[in-house]
C-alpha cells in the first residue's frame, strides 16, 4: 500500500486527508511510529500484515489547506440489462385465484394478434394476471376488474402505471398506445 504522509505547520494529512492536530495523542502516538521506523497500528489494521510504503513530505513552513477534489469521469463500459420490456414473471396469490380470475371473467383473445400480459394489483392487496391482445383497450382492463371482483362494480377506483406513475385517464387508448404492454398496473381507489 503507498501512503503520502505530508506535514504541515498547524498537523499532518495522509493521502490528501483531512489535517490531523499533532496535539491530539493518537496522532502524537501514529508519528512516534513513523519516527522509530515502525508501521504505525492505524496503518497495519488496514494492510492486513502487507507491506507498506510511507513517503513523507515537509510542508511545515505552510499552513494546511484542504485539497480540491480531483473529478474523476467514469472510464469503465455500461451494460444493458434484460430488454426494454421484461416479461413479466410472477405467481398469483394462489392457483385458485389466477383460474377464478380467468373463468369469471374471461377476456376474448384473437391469437391470430399480439398479445401481452398485464399485471393488477388491486387496491384490496390481491392481484390479477391476465391476457389481453395489444389492441385492447384500458376500458377493457376496468371491464375485467369488475367482472373479477364485482365488489368493485361500485367503487370509484382509477388505473396507474407504476413507474414512472401516471393515470391512465383516456381509457379509449390501446395497450400500445398507452405504452402499458407487459407491466403492472395498480388499482387505486378514488
Amino acid at each position: 500500500v503507498q501512503i503520502l504522509l505530508k506535514l504541515w505547520r498547524n498537523g499532518f494529512s495522509l493521502d490528501d486527508g483531512e489535517l490531523r492536530s499533532y496535539s491530539d495523542p493518537i496522532n502524537a502516538q501514529f508519528l512516534e511510529s513513523v519516527k522509530r521506523g515502525e508501521i504505525p497500528v492505524e496503518l497495519q489494521r488496514i494492510v492486513h500484515g502487507g507491506q507498506v510504503n510511507l513517503d513523507m513530505e515537509d510542508h511545515q513552513e505552510q499552513e494546511y489547506v484542504k485539497p480540491r477534489l480531483r473529478f474523476k469521469a467514469f472510464s469503465g463500459e455500461g451494460q444493458k440489462l434484460g430488454s426494454l420490456t421484461p416479461e413479466i414473471v410472477s405467481t398469483p396469490s394462489s392457483p385458485e385465484e389466477e383460474e377464478k380470475s380467468i373463468l369469471d371473467a374471461p377476456v376474448l383473445i384473437d391469437d391470430s394478434m399480439p398479445a401481452t400480459k398485464i399485471q393488477i394489483r388491486l387496491a384490496d392487496g390481491s392481484r390479477l394476471i391476465q391476457r389481453f391482445n395489444q389492441t385492447h383497450r384500458i376500458k377493457d382492463i376496468r371491464d375485467f376488474i369488475i367482472q373479477s371482483r364485482p365488489a368493485f362494480a361500485t367503487t370509484d377506483f382509477v388505473l396507474v402505471t407504476t413507474f414512472p406513475n401516471k393515470e391512465l385517464t383516456d381509457e379509449s387508448l390501446t395497450l400500445q398506445e398507452a405504452d402499458i404492454l407487459n407491466t403492472v398496473i395498480l388499482q387505486q381507489l378514488k
